[in-house]
């Protein structure tokens, strides 16, 4: 889909936007797209860095989203890594009937972008 895509684009470049401690234009990217509810960078670590959840919601869920998706990242970076020692994870994307989660690991930093579930 072409949210799919524009998340990876954007978790390809995340790094070295980061780096130029400019992401800017991640954010307005990510923004533009139909469907998104949210997006919350996280660091290696699992902190939050940003997000664009309103200030009234409880950060909460920020902070939720970030430790849960840390886990599950590591988790599938391992099993890729047990399957196949060459290969490495690049992308997971999450589906339910409220949401769907769009996940882009880097190696410093992981995106995550809430939206509604696309219909295919």
């Amino acid at each position: 889909s072409k949210a799919t895509v524009s998340v990876l684009y954007c978790g390809e470049f995340l790094h070295k936007k980061m780096a130029d401690g400019n992401i800017e234009e991640v954010v307005r990217k990510i923004n533009k797209e139909k469907g998104v509810k949210g997006f919350i960078i996280i660091n290696a670590e699992g902190i939050p860095i940003k997000d664009s959840f309103d200030e009234a919601e409880p950060k909460m869920l920020t902070i939720h989203y970030s430790a849960l998706i840390t886990s599950l990242v590591a988790k599938a970076r391992a099993a890729i890594r047990d399957l196949d020692t060459t290969n490495e994870l690049t992308f997971l994307r999450l589906r339910s009937k409220k949401h769907e989660i769009l996940i882009a690991p880097d190696k410093d930093y992981i995106l995550i972008v809430i939206q509604e579930p696309i219909c295919e």
